[in-house]
């Protein structure tokens, strides 16, 4: 059907466009992108680069071409859609070669048959994936010496951040105290203007800021009244992965009147570049994430940390590792950008990740060996642990009990949950000061309507001594961190087990009542211990209870994929770093300058920041060969030199620890200075993941080409197999009989090393690799062959490694896993 004939027929339809309900749709269409394209357009030179060489994206060839993807966008919705009925939002054109649009569904449905139309897919959601670290991965005296110190670590490496934005003014961001920061010539980003205050959100260790929300406004989910329609943080989120990976070093972390440590990020001379796309109330949009990548790559980054994911797996494609948002990163990675992304919050049940893709490096959180932990000493003589980051009772004396149940004012206020202590109007003051207010945990906490910090407010305006939250339900999915207060208190989290219960029971048989019921005389007592100083335990790294877990899925259904993820495990539990004074994110640190908070948010800017000196010491190392260093360095024992653990639920659902698998880590604990120097690296290109995402089972070449701009060759499914990608890593979701695999090391060493290569299998598959050693020059490439046997079939995982030691100190591990099938 020609245009014209096309435009008629839309014009018919109008009415029911102009009255239906519209939603954001990405569009990618025929022709390549600036990043990859080669010529071919009569009158545009060719844009695509070299790995190794730095694009120019001033140049007349690049802006020439751009301006013609984006007349040409303009031209196809100009001449099939009437004027008034859609919305262009942003015209992709660095990494991938489309738009969004808001239209109708029956706009989209007929934009699908368009000529030059690939692919329309409508929008979808994100979410968050919501120090001492530092000196627990050793960088202050095993790493950030060998790039002259904390001082120039990361030097001139920029990370650009697709997140909630940041709050400028914050200490670990700021360009006053440190060395001088110069211009960094290869970043030609922007840096948008304070609408209040009118000033710049960059200041030189900021080098560029930029908010993306014209999806979310065009959803009608954005309010510029809570939202801010600039980089500025408003949820928190932002600030505190920035200050994880690039937060200068050395910021006193200070909160009620007592100093928690210095804070550090992993990369403290490193800039910041901000693409805001994450709001208070809603989280954001893929197609204002897409424009955030395709502009951070377009402007120069060198590291991008996506602590964001989608909602579930993408059901507009056959396979999860094509879509836009994943589309992008492959180009970005194309461009010779790093991403790191965090896993994902669902754990610690299986098949949880929101990180699909062997182009990403898929972060899982870790428990570093710093714990807070409290206890509290009943009148009895009893002692119950709990948590709480507060001061002991005065002196460390025992005061009376008295519950909020026990305090109220009327009997109307059980109506507005009194028993929380959120609301200190709705308690008798006269009977709780002086005592030790024990209240209660609801779903109030888990909504986020009710925080520990409120009830310390509540206890300090009533006069009491300090107080105690105690949780006698627990609801699926609810994570206790201690909650640093100005008080004394604590958390109870084991009510309904038998430790726990001895503080209702020893509050009831103290407590006299009269006729009625009402509590008379109080005579339970309690102190609160010291919960201030942390302690450090050897039995660190842990798998943390909320990390995703895999296997990789390959589709919507849940089938397995031929990919291990996550890829490595890094610091996600407890993390001390910057905060938004007006962040929403945590409610306990609602107000304050710094939050210690959870998730593989947190873990995967470590990831970013670790990547950051490694890249400086190797600039022209690619992302994959970066991940290599990351993924075959890692650590599969903890510090106490025992198999790595996850915590995970027992049938009882209470948490225990359980041996870890690659499924629970990736490769392992990341070891910052060995993937300084690895010794090998497993490289990949982008032709290799093309191959890759061609020869996947049920994938039509059609749609590779559709969303990816990159053609497949014929024999790519007879040739290739999903798990040959050149990997640090061989995962086989179903191994039938016998099936080899290659893989190509490359030496990244100054000299000539020989390396010996041992197998470990458990006993259902038979591993054997050859060679069984082999010597490798200096920026020369070696294969090896790894044979697999399924022995038994169990119906379940077998895990294993090949390890290649060389004669000069260097270590390479190779993951292995592999399910048995007749």
């Amino acid at each position: 059907m020609k245009a014209l004939e096309l435009a008629c027929l839309l014009l018919i339809i109008v009415p029911q466009v102009v009255l239906g309900t519209h939603d954001v749709y990405i569009v990618t269409m025929e022709g390549e992108p600036v990043v990859s394209y080669r010529g071919g357009v009569e009158g545009f030179p060719a844009t695509a680069i070299d790995l190794d060489e730095d694009m120019d994206i001033t140049s007349e060839a690049v802006t020439s071409y751009s301006l013609h993807l984006r007349r040409y966008h303009d031209k196809l919705l100009d001449s099939l859609l009437v004027e008034g009925t859609y919305e262009k939002l942003y015209s992709y054109h660095h990494l991938i070669n489309g738009f969004a649009v808001h239209m109708s569904p029956l706009q989209a449905e007929f934009l699908r048959k368009a000529p030059g139309v690939k692919h329309v897919e409508r929008d979808m959601k994100i979410q968050k994936l919501t120090t001492h670290t530092p000196q627990f991965l050793g960088l202050p005296t095993g790493v950030w010496p060998t790039g002259g110190g904390f001082d120039r670590a990361g030097e001139d490496v920029v990370i650009g951040f697709v997140d909630s934005g940041i709050y400028p003014q914050h200490p670990s961001f700021s360009a006053h105290k440190t060395d001088p920061f110069g211009p960094v010539p290869h970043y030609k980003g922007k840096c948008e203007m304070d609408p209040v205050t009118r000033r710049s959100f960059c200041n030189g260790k900021i080098v560029g800021a930029q908010h993306f929300a014209k999806a979310a406004i065009a959803a009608g989910a954005f309010n510029p009244d809570v939202d801010f329609a600039s980089p500025l943080d408003g949820d928190g989120h932002g600030s505190h992965t920035a200050a994880i990976a690039a937060g200068n070093n050395g910021i006193p972390v200070r909160m009620h009147g007592h100093e928690f440590g210095k804070a550090s990020g992993m990369a403290p001379r490193a800039r910041i570049a901000v693409y805001k796309v994450l709001y208070r109330l809603f989280g954001g949009y893929v197609s204002d994430v897409v424009a955030a990548i395709d502009q951070a790559v377009q402007d120069g980054v060198d590291i991008l940390n996506l602590s964001v994911g989608p909602n579930s797996p993408p059901t507009a494609t056959r396979t999860t590792f094509l879509n836009p948002f994943d589309a992008a990163l492959l180009s970005a990675v194309k461009a010779g950008v790093f991403v790191a992304q965090a896993a994902g919050n669902g754990g610690p049940f299986p098949k949880t990740l929101v990180s699909f893709s062997p182009w990403i490096t898929t972060v899982a959180a870790g428990v570093d060996d710093r714990r807070y932990k409290n206890h509290l000493v009943l009148g009895n003589g009893k002692l119950l642990p709990g948590l709480g980051v507060s001061p002991a009772t005065h002196e460390n004396k025992s005061f009376s009990l008295i519950s909020a149940a026990d305090a109220l004012l009327g009997s109307s206020a059980t109506k507005y949950s009194a028993l929380d202590c959120q609301r200190p109007e709705l308690l008798n003051k006269r009977k709780i000061q002086g005592k030790i207010l024990l209240c209660g945990y609801s779903f109030n906490y888990i909504s986020g309507t009710a925080s520990i910090k409120k009830v310390s407010e509540t206890a300090r305006s009533l006069g009491a001594a300090g107080f105690i939250v105690a949780v006698e339900n627990s609801y699926p999915g609810t994570k206790f961190d201690p909650v640093p207060v100005s008080m004394p208190g604590i958390l109870i989290t084991d009510v309904s087990r038998t430790k726990g219960k001895d503080l209702i029971d020893y509050y009831n048989s103290s407590t006299i009542r009269d006729w009625a019921g009402r509590a008379t005389t109080f005579q339970a007592t309690a102190a609160i211990a010291d919960g201030l100083a942390p302690t450090l335990y050897n039995s660190a790294p842990q798998v943390a209870l909320f990390s995703s877990r895999g296997p990789d899925v390959k589709d919507f259904s849940f089938q397995d994929a031929d990919v291990l993820k996550p890829d490595i495990l890094a610091p996600g539990n407890l993390i001390w770093a910057a905060w938004a004074p007006n962040g929403t994110d945590e409610a306990n640190y609602a107000g304050e300058g710094f939050a210690m908070v959870s998730g593989t948010s947190m873990a995967a800017p470590h990831i970013a920041g670790i990547a950051a000196l490694i890249k400086q010491k190797n600039p022209k190392w690619s992302p994959s060969a970066i991940k290599s260093a990351l993924m075959t360095t890692s650590n599969t024992l903890d510090k106490g030199s025992h198999p790595l653990r996850a915590q995970q639920y027992s049938t009882s659902e209470i948490m225990t620890l359980t041996r870890a698998t690659p499924f629970d880590y990736g490769s392992g604990a990341v070891n910052p200075k060995a993937a300084l120097d690895p010794g090998l690296v497993l490289d990949a290109t982008h032709q290799d993941y093309i191959t890759f995402l061609c020869s996947i089972p049920d994938v039509e070449h059609s749609e590779v080409s559709n969303i990816t701009g990159s053609t497949c060759s014929s024999s790519s499914k007879v040739q290739q197999r999903p798990y040959d990608l050149n990997i640090p890593s061989i995962t086989i979701s179903q191994l039938r009989g016998t099936q080899t695999v290659k893989r190509t090391v490359t030496s990244v060493a100054a000299e000539a090393e020989t390396y010996t290569i041992m197998t470990r299998m458990s006993p259902e598959i038979a591993l054997e690799v050859s060679p069984p050693a082999l010597t490798v020059l200096p920026g020369a490439s070696r294969e090896i062959t790894a044979t697999l046997t399924a022995r038994s079939v169990t119906g379940t995982y077998s895990f294993g490694e090949i390890t290649m030691k060389g004669n000069r100190g260097h270590l390479v591990r190779i993951p292995v896993v592999a399910m048995g099938f007749k």
